[in-house]
């Protein structure tokens, strides 16, 4: 039997008083990209924050290739090959391109070069010298994916990647997510444009209150229509 590249059971999170998951339970394959849907204070924000270890209050499993990383500090799980994209994208704002593109870390092989970022999203080659604050939002959101493509990352954890996108950025953004894919990298998407993620995943979960209601595989989407109706309320 295959093991999963990341295995999380029964996860709890915690803010303050507010306990924002509920026995969270999830597997990914190598290679794979989920989504993970549901309404906003679902808890799949948060659910990416606990793999990643920003979530100060955790408890339960995350198992990453076998090992357990639920204690480990954030730094050391990026440098074990995830990376993470946050909602608020997380650029240098007052450093240029170039240089936001040069901070990173390498944390494994593979890592794409300079020449690499610039061919898959020429934008940021127009602007390499402009400053975070001076690009639009497309731009910081690819600006973000590319600090993590640079750092050797193969576990991807994107959250809202195409929120307030013009319709052209949202295309690009899912053309590079579909090759990243072909290239073997394991992926989780947090996504509330349900019709972009269902071109992209292997399989969903669906979200509600701090729990996973549901888990299906892409090609049960037309089935699982009117229950997605009942929980994304689209």
């Amino acid at each position: 039997m295959v093991q999963p590249l990341l295995k999380i059971e029964n996860l709890h999170g915690y803010y303050g008083e507010s306990h924002a998951l509920q026995g969270v339970s999830l597997e990914v394959n190598e290679g794979e990209t989920i989504t993970l849907l549901g309404r906003n204070g679902a808890g799949k924000t948060t659910t990416l924050r606990a793999i990643i270890g920003i979530l100060d209050d955790r408890r339960g499993s995350i198992k990453l290739r076998g090992e357990e990383i639920i204690n480990l500090p954030s730094y050391k799980i990026g440098r074990a090959g995830v990376g993470y994209v946050p909602e608020e994208r997380g650029i240098f704002a007052t450093l240029t391109v170039e240089e936001n593109l040069l901070l990173p870390p390498r944390v494994a092989d593979g890592g794409m070069s300079l020449d690499e970022i610039y061919a898959l999203f020429p934008n940021l080659l127009e602007r390499r010298t402009s400053p975070g604050t001076k690009l639009s939002g497309g731009e910081q959101q690819m600006l973000a994916m590319a600090r993590i493509l640079r750092t050797g990352a193969r576990l991807l954890l994107l959250d809202e990647p195409t929120e307030g996108l013009a319709p052209v950025i949202i295309q690009r953004i899912g053309e590079v997510i579909a090759m990243l894919r072909s290239k073997g990298f394991t992926i989780i998407l947090v996504e509330q444009n349900f019709r972009f993620a269902a071109k992209l995943a292997d399989r969903h979960y669906v979200m509600e209150d701090g729990h996973v209601v549901d888990t299906f595989p892409n090609s049960a989407l037309e089935s699982k229509s009117d229950e997605l109706h009942k929980f994304l309320g689209v």
